[in-house]
């Protein structure tokens, strides 16, 4: 988004509620507050370092960006604190590498506080009400729609990361609760050397 002259979109002010991270551990957003309701803003995970440096949970900040049609979700290309130091997005660095994690096994059952969306309004999963953040791919995302909505309640079961900002699990299943939990993705059907369903046909 770093193409994008910042000073060219509106800004919107709130108070920065929390960070979100995505399956690496890395921030890659945060919940803004503005009277009471509150908004999704996206920050690519190279901006992690300063937003973190400069930004806490509690403090005023104003976001300056682009919002996709169909989500609650505001793309920041400039944040600004309230001190006035201005983060711009000015793209990663190529040699930019994810960091090394170790998930665990986690598993959760709470209500959805907040859908979370990708840079462009691609469903990418949910904050729970225990501050919990669940991470599915964009095209499984779909498919459980219902359940990543704000107000329902879900159940989850995947590879989990605990980190300073908070609990992250990439979900593998994801069901109304513990006991009717589906696979998010659906498992490959076996090659065979012909198309049996054609000759059934």
């Amino acid at each position: 988004m770093h193409w994008i002259d910042p000073e060219s979109l509106p800004e919107v002010a709130g108070t920065l509620e929390r960070f979100v991270m995505n399956p690496h551990g890395e921030v890659d957003g945060f919940v803004m507050k503005d009277k009471q309701a509150a908004t999704l803003v996206h920050t690519p995970p190279h901006m992690e370092g300063e937003l973190t440096r400069h930004l806490s949970p509690g403090d005023k900040v104003r976001v300056r960006g682009v919002r996709p049609r169909g989500a609650n979700l505001l793309a920041a290309v400039a944040v600004i604190t309230a001190g006035g130091r201005e983060i711009v997005d000015e793209g990663p660095d190529h040699d930019r590498k994810h960091p090394k994690v170790k998930h665990e096994p986690m598993s959760v059952q709470e209500r959805v506080e907040l859908s979370l969306f990708g840079p462009k309004g691609e469903l990418r999963g949910a904050l729970l009400s225990d501050g919990t953040v669940l991470r599915v791919g964009p095209k499984e995302a779909e498919h459980f729609a219902a359940l990543l909505a704000p107000g329902a309640r879900l159940a989850a079961r995947g590879d989990g990361l605990q980190t300073r900002h908070g609990r992250v699990i990439h979900a593998q299943a994801i069901g109304p609760d513990s006991q009717r939990l589906k696979p998010v993705k659906k498992p490959k059907k076996p090659k065979h050397g012909h198309d049996e369903d054609a000759h059934a046909a």
